[in-house]
């Protein structure tokens, strides 16, 4: 399913009302029987309390609450702005609502005789809202929040960004959300994802075509993306199909990142692992793989890599692997620096570059630009803040856009972005951009971005694209974290546990 911008909204709203004919107030009508029909559905009491503004969210509720009290239920009206001030559509609806004899108040402030008892639909500012709330409406968002009644948000809890999941200023925590069309971007991020409650998005009679088109770049990625794009294996294939994935990873006290990494491409289905590695640490790994292979590599006599490996990383590379993955416990130094940009430059192979790999690139990404081949990273907040090198840009800056910041980075770059968090966003360098469904607060542990780099470097070699690649793969490392945690609960899951649910995540998808 796609996921909109207020303007990927509005431009839909205006299509279909200009271009297609459908006239505005036939969607406002739409919209708030939709709203009326859910809170039909969910309330447990008789008295509904319709808070209103003066655009045409206030509208929608307007209409949801002449449908309510046609249904029999006790409905009040408190607009927050003066009649004279309201959208045309909007006014029209409060016009036919009074002419209808609901009671409607003006007011900016709640009683608690208004909220006791109440069902609330919240339809003040729904999804255009791009100022800081304050004063008397950010004192009865407060109120609304302290009463403890149940609300249901028209399209958006108002104070929430659409766009973005911010709260400006104060808003409105929902039980539920009602939206129209597309389900919006605020309700995957975070906080917007809490304060919308329960998603639930109406058919208010935009075209399908119109939904599932470019007008909307961003889109979920749940099962049904996943099912689309994996493809199967054919009864007659060998191990040469599904890849040869290099693996550069590991140090001295950092054995496991490594190990996790090649054990985690191996469940994900990939043909070939080989784990280039310290040549001093090879007795290590030689007792710790079993179907995966080692390639010695020169190092400093300390368990770190030595930059005369990149010769012998791309000579492997040229006649043995289809993608190389590079970082996780590889350490800092300028050798590792020299190794990760080298490769980026002359690689005639995917990338995926992670962790200590990430760390290497210390020049705000610059020299992605040269790469040959596909490249995919894939950061955490603090490393994403890192790579933007932009002055007071830091994680707070990161998680307040976490969509146009994985999207610029990798427009700019040419790269694709897996910034990991919650949720985990794929950004595309072509534009695309896709927000992850699955994940659970256990999966905030040592090694999971290991686990999720060996996951995406298998698919890369089994033939997906670098965007598929990526989505199905952190889809699929959520899953197995669910899954794991369904069985060891969230504070004792383990990076390890998602690997040994990988198969069961697999299986959701046969």
């Amino acid at each position: 399913m796609k996921v909109a911008t207020s303007a990927e909204m509005r431009e839909i709203d205006r299509i279909t009302i200009e271009d297609i004919g459908i006239p505005s107030p036939v969607l406002m009508e739409r919209a708030g029987t939709a709203v009326a029909e859910k809170v039909a559905e969910i309330i447990t009491g008789r008295k509904v309390l319709v808070l209103c503004g003066r655009g045409n969210n206030g509208g929608d509720g307007l209409v949801a609450a002449r449908h309510l009290h046609n249904r029999g239920f006790q409905v009040k009206v408190v607009m927050l702005a003066k009649p004279d001030s309201l959208s045309q559509d909007c006014k029209a609806q409060y016009q036919i609502v009074t002419n209808g004899g609901l009671r409607v108040e003006v007011k900016q402030l709640l009683s608690g005789a208004d909220l006791h008892g109440a069902l609330v639909v919240d339809a003040v500012f729904g999804t255009g809202l791009s100022r800081g709330i304050s004063g008397p409406t950010a004192e009865l968002f407060r109120s609304v929040n302290e009463s403890g009644v149940p609300v249901v948000s028209v399209d958006m809890p108002s104070g929430i960004s659409s766009d973005t999941g911010e709260i400006l200023g104060d808003a409105i925590r929902a039980s539920h959300t009602v939206t129209f069309g597309l389900p919006k971007r605020g309700h995957f991020l975070f906080p917007g994802a809490e304060y919308s409650g329960i998603l639930h998005v109406a058919d208010i009679g935009f075209q399908p075509g119109l939904l599932k088109s470019d007008l909307v770049r961003a889109q979920l990625i749940n099962k049904g993306y996943a099912l689309s794009v994996l493809p199967e294996r054919p009864r007659n294939s060998y191990k040469g199909d599904y890849g040869h994935v290099l693996i550069i990873a590991g140090s001295r006290g950092k054995t496991g990142a490594a190990i996790m990494t090649a054990k985690s491409c191996m469940r994900a289905g990939a043909g070939l692992v080989t784990i280039g590695v310290p040549e001093t640490l090879i007795d290590i790994f030689q007792t710790r793989v079993t179907e995966e292979m080692t390639l010695p590599l020169p190092d400093n006599g300390n368990g770190t890599l030595n930059c005369a490996a990149v010769d012998h990383i791309l000579d492997f590379a040229v006649q043995q692997a289809d993608i190389i993955a590079i970082g996780p416990g590889i350490g800092v130094s300028s050798d590792t620096e020299a190794i990760v940009k080298r490769l980026v430059e002359v690689s005639t192979i995917p990338l995926v570059i992670d962790a200590d790999g990430l760390n290497a690139i210390n020049d705000g990404g610059a020299i992605l630009k040269n790469a040959k081949s596909p490249i995919i990273i894939t950061p955490h907040p603090g490393e994403m803040a890192r790579l933007m090198r932009k002055s007071g840009f830091g994680i707070l800056e990161v998680e307040k856009d976490r969509m146009g910041t994985a999207q610029s980075f990798a427009n700019d770059k040419g790269v694709t972005v897996v910034l990991k968090g919650v949720p985990t966003i794929v950004a595309a360098p072509d534009g695309d951009l896709l927000i992850n469904t699955t994940g659970n607060p256990g999966m905030a542990t040592a090694g999971a971005g290991d686990v999720l780099t060996g996951i995406i470097a298998s698919l890369v070699g089994q033939g997906l694209s670098s965007l598929h690649s990526s989505a199905v793969g952190v889809y699929l490392h959520g899953l197995a974290g669910d899954r794991a945690a369904s069985e060891t609960g969230l504070h004792s899951l383990i990076a390890s546990d998602i690997i040994a649910y990988l198969p069961a995540a697999f299986r959701c998808l046969v």
